[in-house]
């Protein structure tokens, strides 16, 4: 098990652009294995290459995972990612980001979306995600376009998240 750091606003690579992966390496295997270890530690329940220093476009995810109950883990990895449809039903869920650590607000998204991507054994692969999954597919790719979840809400909710975060540093309470 390789946990990896996880990257905390205002860190600029949280707001960079990932690139295609062009090859399906041991490094970027290693890479996945590492982000789901990092993401089941923190825990959480997805997490993109971007919160862990990677700019490729790579993110994992597993919403069915409860703490301490490996037995639920169904861990999913989808490399370069697009979302090909979006439901026009719109769902109102909190979110949360490790990259933005104990912070919440409710984000509109689109109920269900269905995703491409490749797995890692290079198949193409397609997956429709409702609700909670759809919302963690799409705040994941957010996250390498780098989209955070706060940038959909209004400057002040935003900006106090923010400051909320540089005073938990500052306090020590996040590194």
């Amino acid at each position: 098990m390789s946990l990896r750091p996880i990257i905390i606003v205002p860190d600029p690579v949280l707001k960079q652009i990932a690139q295609p992966i062009e090859n399906i390496t041991a490094e970027v295997k290693k890479q996945a294995e590492d982000m789901l270890d990092t993401m089941y530690e923190a825990p959480g329940i997805g997490l993109a290459a971007n919160q862990v220093g990677c700019l490729n476009r790579i993110f994992v995810m597993d919403t069915a995972y409860r703490k301490n109950e490996e037995k639920t883990r169904k861990p999913i990895v989808m490399i370069n990612p697009e979302i090909v449809w979006r439901s026009e039903e719109i769902s109102v869920m909190e979110e949360g980001c490790l990259s933005i650590p104990q912070q919440y607000a409710e984000v509109e998204r689109p109920k269900s979306v269905r995703v491409k991507y490749v797995d890692l054994s290079g198949e193409i692969k397609e997956h429709i995600g409702e609700d909670l999954e759809s919302h963690c597919i799409q705040h994941e790719l957010d996250h390498l376009n780098g989209v955070l979840f706060i940038d959909y809400l209004s400057r002040l909710k935003r900006n106090m998240i923010l400051r909320k975060v540089e005073k938990m540093k500052k306090d020590g309470i996040i590194l």
